[in-house]
């Protein structure tokens, strides 16, 4: 850019001594004009040169002032975006599946109890079902929480070997239709997913925020969970809280997963049995989830479609 910008300059000055050259000195004299009049009109040109010389000067100082802005103004950006992500300032909402619990309370408490801050972290709370009882419960949190609700409350037609696991059915399309609402509507670009029968640790929202930059830049992972399947005492290193692994099973209850994954998985998204289904190599693709050595969630479910 500055040596574009210098290169016009130059040929301007080109064709302005030219044009003075042509007009003014190679003239031929004037038998009427007198040496004195070619002395003031000489003293004239120069001094317009030497105007037209300062104006370009001042005209390259400005130039050179304004690249020099933007420089500056260039590395203050990046300086603030530098700042931004050793920061880890970002947004990533918190998905509540609620149906038909107004024990959700006893998870949504929790959630608002221990995040850091509502601005990073918002709590989207999806309902199923139209339970009155439910959705009045998380209507009193107020603008605490945002309640989406499934319009989807048709009836699915499953073969008879299959009607009593329906309510899976039910919940494959009320996941598939909810984060489509997180990433396409709301344009979120991670996603925690935890369900309305599930107590978060008090680092649950550290334990993610330490996390999220590894499944950034990281390809083989593609999810974060805060649960171990087997993390029950006695078999976890309790001195060690903060041990992490990798594991090739996808451990869910509170997980967390990016705008780029679901995009890939949206289009094939399963009629049901959704947690198997994406435990199959075709979905993994030979990656692998990232779960503690001691979980961050626990349940406290007595009643659901998995009994």
């Amino acid at each position: 850019m500055r040596l574009k910008t210098t290169y016009i300059i130059g040929v301007l000055l080109i064709i302005w001594a030219s044009f003075i050259y042509f007009t003014f000195i190679n003239r031929p004299l004037s038998l009427a004009e007198s040496p004195e009049n070619i002395d003031n009109q000489l003293n004239a040109l120069e001094g317009g040169i030497d105007e037209q010389f300062r104006q370009n000067r001042e005209m390259i100082s400005k130039v050179h002032t304004f690249l020099e802005y933007k420089k500056r103004n260039k590395m203050k950006n990046e300086s603030s975006k530098q700042t931004k992500k050793e920061h880890n300032i970002f947004v990533i909402p918190i998905l509540v599946f609620a149906c038909n619990r107004v024990s959700v309370s006893r998870c949504l408490d929790q959630l608002i109890r221990y995040r850091p801050n509502p601005d990073q972290f918002p709590i989207i709370v999806s309902q199923d079902c139209n339970h009155k009882e439910t959705t009045d419960v998380i209507n009193k949190y107020g603008s605490q929480v945002t309640l989406i609700k499934q319009p989807d409350q048709s009836d699915i037609e499953v073969l008879p070997q299959e009607k009593k696991f329906k309510g899976y059915f039910k919940i494959a399309r009320h996941y598939g239709w909810a984060l489509n609402q997180t990433f396409f509507n709301f344009n979120f670009d991670a996603v925690i997913i935890v369900e309305d029968d599930l107590e978060v640790a008090p680092d649950f929202f550290e334990y993610f925020t330490a996390t999220y930059p590894l499944l950034l830049e990281d390809p083989t992972l593609w999810c974060i969970s805060a649960w171990n399947d087997n993390g029950k005492i006695g078999l976890v290193n309790e001195n060690k809280p903060e041990q992490l692994y990798r594991t090739d099973f996808f451990p869910g209850l509170g997980w967390m997963l990016t705008k780029k994954l679901w995009s890939e998985l949206c289009t094939k998204w399963p009629k049901s049995y959704w947690d198997d289904w994406i435990r199959q190599p075709n979905q993994r693709k030979e990656r692998t989830c990232i779960r503690p050595e001691i979980s961050r969630t626990k349940t406290f479910g007595k009643i659901g479609v998995s009994k």
